[in-house]
């Protein structure tokens, strides 16, 4: 995995450098890093870690809390001039069509683990070890994670490289379609969100 292309991107959340990391130049689905253009690695920079969610980063569905977690983490990183990792691991890393799979069983009462399951999957296939390889790549040495994920707070503090400054909360309002999800988000892996 190594840089691929870099370029300058405004955005309504600042002005980026976007860096595309992936094996070839060839790869269709590149894994992003969005680096805020005051960004200063010489103090403790703030990331997050943010998985593809098509359906809620994009159409902002409902049934998750994907597409507000991402907004919001922007409105951060624009504040504290951070960084976005933006890693391609579509439905917890099952795929697309496979997440869209999930979403039948759980309209039929399945919680959101439960149906990765009974689809032949774990139920969170997602790696953070290439997050980690682009922070360093990157230089940044000590990292504000905004985060409520305890896997991504692990990777980070298993990281012999990078260290874990703070753990940043992330607070987004339920809705009548996503509360089951977050609260087994919370009771299944337990993520640190307020469920109430």
């Amino acid at each position: 995995m190594k840089r691929q292309v870099e370029t300058k991107v405004p955005t309504t959340w600042g002005n980026y450098k976007v860096i595309a990391y992936a094996d070839s130049e060839d790869e269709q689905n590149p894994t992003m890093a969005f680096v805020h253009e005051d960004i200063n690695i010489h103090e403790p920079v703030m990331v997050r870690l943010h998985s593809e969610c098509l359906t809620g980063d994009v159409f902002h569905s409902l049934k998750c809390d994907c597409g507000p977690q991402l907004e919001k983490s922007m409105q951060m990183i624009r504040e504290n001039k951070g960084v976005l990792i933006y890693l391609r691991q579509e439905g917890r890393n099952i795929g697309l069509i496979n997440k869209l799979k999930a979403y039948q069983l759980q309209d039929t009462g399945m919680d959101t683990f439960e149906a990765n399951v009974a689809l032949g999957f774990d139920y969170d296939q997602r790696k953070y070890d290439l997050a980690v390889e682009i922070l360093e790549d990157l230089g940044i040495s000590r990292v504000r994670l905004i985060t409520n994920n305890p896997e991504k707070i692990e990777a980070i503090d298993n990281s012999a490289t990078i260290e874990l400054v703070e753990r940043v909360k992330i607070d987004i309002p339920h809705n009548r379609f996503n509360t089951k999800y977050l609260q087994a988000k919370k009771e299944t892996m337990g993520h640190l969100i307020n469920t109430k």
